[in-house]
């Protein structure tokens, strides 16, 4: 275990028990999405590729539109 992660073990474990468990929730969820997360970023990217080829395609004949992120 890192230092760091020892660390907040010790300061949340001052914690009452209530906040604990709570905070105990965040983290297994926060682990079980990493998980997953990282299991996707394993997996071949086919699909994205194809998609991105196509995107490119698209723009190449003109048929997309130049927006902002606060616009989509």
């Amino acid at each position: 275990m890192s230092a760091r992660f020892d660390k907040i073990i010790q300061q949340a474990s001052t914690l009452p028990v209530e906040i604990q468990e709570e905070i105990a929730e965040q983290w297994l969820e926060d682990i079980e999405n990493e998980l997953n997360w990282q299991k996707t970023l394993q997996q071949p990217q086919d699909k994205l590729s194809e998609l991105a080829r196509e995107a490119l395609c698209q723009s190449a004949r003109g048929e997309t539109l130049a927006k902002g992120f606060d616009e989509i």
